[in-house]
Parts: structure tokens; sequence; C-alpha cells
């Protein structure tokens, strides 16, 4: 507990920090003390971080959905636009100096006179001349120059340059980011593109051979993506016309009851061999036994730590995620695997990838995983090196390979860079062939 609450302190204290950085460079240092625009900028800054504080917490919170609605679009897309803004702002850092000492030199050039032109005459002031008496002669003074105060050593000029400097970095910080975060939003509300990637299995017999399933995973219906992203998923997977649709966990983002309906498209699933669903760790915040029954109820079938034969030739099994271990449930690779034909191909349906280890030791020839989101939003993909096996792709561990998609969702914000979403079709190759 004493650990939770140190790292809760450190990242509140880093956002903090992280929001003071762009209140100053994009609100105090481009606008005028005490003006209207100051107090707006200020009141925006304060107001997003809240919003997406209660986008974070409203529905472990137990809040009403529409009040996780009205939140989540702010609250989740400031958390992107802080992302890019921050990371544009610190690269304008190096650009501030640059471009000032730019300015300095086409001022001081622009400030310095032709060399063909003649140096100016200073200005005098002539004395008043003091009228004689009569019978005298008169007097006059000699003409005195004026004397000038010298104005403030550069004062105007540099107030000026800063400030200029200063909208000109933060305005295009705050474009880049506006640009990278709407393209990014398109990308998910557009749906997922359909990958195709070819596994060869050794055990897999010649009537497999070009077998095809359709991998989704990370669908993520909550309070942004709801029925309408869940019919584009089921329209593209429909049009690969697969043999068997595995959905790899990370369905919902929400209890039945407010996610329910969102989910109904997936009744219309089509495929030879049928529909089947393994949880993910986000099921298991979700209400995951009430899911489980729910995705039965609209014709999937649930893989809880078991195995089906399939007609092609192969043993099909799906464990629980890590996640339900705190349940008492958890992947049981032994009940799912432990008693099979291993002269067979096993292909396996796991969350997280990070249980390949346990696939290996059990004789599993594919497993097909999702979790990672590719990163989602970039530099994210280095984080999730840190904590995966594999990231996005295919790899080989051992006699097992590993096939990771980016999934068809988004978690939080509903934006991706540099990680697209895809559902991906995996063609199993017989070598037999």
């Amino acid at each position: 507990m004493v650990a939770f609450l140190l790292v809760l302190v450190v990242v509140l204290a880093v956002l903090g920090g992280v929001h003071w950085y762009v209140w100053r460079r994009l609100v105090r240092d481009v606008t005028a003390p005490g003006g209207p625009a100051r107090r707006v900028g200020t009141a925006v800054v304060v107001a997003l971080p809240l919003l997406s504080l209660a986008a974070l917490s409203s529905s472990r919170a137990g809040a009403p959905f529409w009040f996780q609605q009205v939140v989540a679009w702010p609250g989740f897309l400031w958390l992107a636009l802080l992302l890019y803004v921050t990371l544009a702002l610190v690269v304008g850092e190096a650009v501030r100096p640059v471009l000032r000492a730019r300015l300095a030199r086409r001022d001081a050039k622009a400030a310095v006179p032709p060399e063909a032109a003649p140096a100016p005459l200073p200005a005098v002031e002539p004395e008043p001349v003091t009228v004689p008496d009569a019978g005298k002669p008169a007097s006059v003074s000699a003409p005195v120059p004026a004397e000038e105060p010298a104005p403030p050593a550069g004062a105007p000029a540099d107030v000026s340059r800063r400030l200029f400097v200063s909208r000109v970095v933060g305005g295009s910080a705050a474009a880049v980011a506006l640009g990278t975060v709407g393209y990014g939003t398109y990308g998910v509300l557009r749906g997922p593109r359909v990958k195709r990637v070819t596994v060869p299995l050794a055990k897999v017999p010649r009537a497999a051979h070009g077998y095809r399933i359709a991998v989704v995973s990370d669908i993520h219906l909550g309070p942004i993506l709801g029925r309408a992203h869940s019919r584009r998923i089921v329209d593209t997977i429909n049009s690969t016309q697969p043999d068997l649709i595995a959905i790899v966990g990370d369905l919902v983002d929400g209890t039945v009851e407010n996610l329910g309906s969102a989910a109904e498209p997936l009744a219309r699933l089509r495929a030879r061999h049928g529909s089947f669903f393994v949880t993910g760790n986000h099921e298991y915040f979700s209400g995951a036994d009430a899911w489980v029954d729910h995705v039965r109820e609209l014709g999937l079938r649930p893989l809880r730590n078991e195995r089906v034969e399939i007609a092609a030739g192969f043993d099909l099994a799906g464990v629980d995620d890590v996640a339900g271990e705190s349940e008492g449930q958890g992947p049981d690779f032994a009940r799912a695997l432990g008693d099979r034909d291993r002269a067979r191909a096993s292909v396996l349906l796991a969350h997280q990838p990070i249980v390949v280890h346990d696939a290996v030791r059990h004789g599993v020839d594919l497993q097909l995983s999702g979790h990672t989101h590719g990163g989602q939003l970039w530099p994210g993909e280095y984080l999730a090196e840190l904590a995966n096996p594999t990231v996005a792709g295919l790899e080989r561990y051992g006699d097992t390979q590993l096939y990771v998609s980016r999934g068809a969702g988004a978690w939080g914000p509903p934006v991706r860079v540099g990680a697209p979403s895809d559902i991906t079709v995996v063609e199993l190759a017989s070598k037999q062939a």
C-alpha cells in the first residue's frame, strides 16, 4: 500500500509538472498578463486534466454511463494531446535560441545605415539671443548640440522577439499535436484494416493447408467505441470469409448492462467452424463471468482453459487471462493442454503474449495474442517492449510461434499513432502440401 501511494504521488507530481510546463509555454509566454486570453487559457489547462481524471476513474467508481460518455471524449483526447504537444514543445526548446539569434542578427543588420548615405548632422538648439541696449553691440551665443536620452539597452526589441518566438514555437507545437491526434483518431473511427499472415506449421495436415483464422483482439467497446464500432469490425471480418474466428480478449471496458447492446452485432459473425472467445484483463475489470455468458448468448464459444478439436485436423485451445488469478481463475495450461495428442498441431488463444513460455512448455505450435495494441501511441511501443516478449507481429520461441495483433480498437484515447489497428487473417500452411 505504501509503495502504491508513493508511485501515485510521483505520477501526480510528474503530471502536475508537465501541465505547468504546457501552461507556461502555451499560455503564459504568449498572452498579456491579466488579459482575457490568459484567463481562458489557464482555465482550460486546469479543466482538461480534471476531465481526464474523471474519464479514467468514472467507470470503476460506478458513475452513470451517460456521465462516462460525457467526460470520455474530452478527457481521453486531452491525454493524447498532452503527450504530443509536450513532445513538440520539448523539440521547440532547441529551436527557440536559434530563431531568436537569427531575428537579433536581422534587426541589427537593419539598424545599420547604408554606406553611401551621409552621416546625419547632430541636432542643434540655439540659445536665446539677447537684444542689446541701444548703442551696444549685440552678442549671439554659439549653438549647443542637444542631448538625447539613451534608450534602454534593446528592451523593446528583445521583448518583441521573445514574444514572437514563443508564439511561433507554441503555435507550431499545438498545430503538430492537433494534426497528429486528429489523424490518429480518424484511424480508429474508420475501423481496422485487414492484415494477412501465412504461418507454416509442421504438424498441420495437408487437409488444413490454407486454413484461415480471423484474429481480432482489443476491441474495447466502451463509452467512446460502441455499437457502430463493433458493426464495422463484424463486417470487416465477414468480408474475409474465414474458416474460424478468434476473439482474443479485451472485448469491453464496462458492464453487460451498459455495453450489452453494443456487443450485439457480434451475433452476425460467420465462419465455417464458428467463433471463439477468451477473456482479457479488461474483462476482469468489467465482470468477466457476465461477459462470458453474454458472448455465449451471441453465438460465440468461450474457451475457458479448455480445448476443442477442429475438423480440419488441429486442436484449438484457450486459456483465461492472467488477470483472472486475482479472482481464483487465470490460465490453467494443464487443464487446457495436458492430455492432448501432441502429434496433432495445436493453436492456443491467450490474451497476453507473456504466457508464451508456458505455451512452449506445453508443446503449443502457434499462440495467438493481443493486449499490447502495438504500443498504440508512439513512442509507447518502447514501453510495451519492457513488459511483453513480442509487441506486434510473428516471432518464434523454441518450437512455438507467437503472433501478436495490434488490436481493432483503442483503450483510453481513441487514438493510434504509429500502430494502426488491424484484424489479421492467419493462414495455416502445411509443410506436407
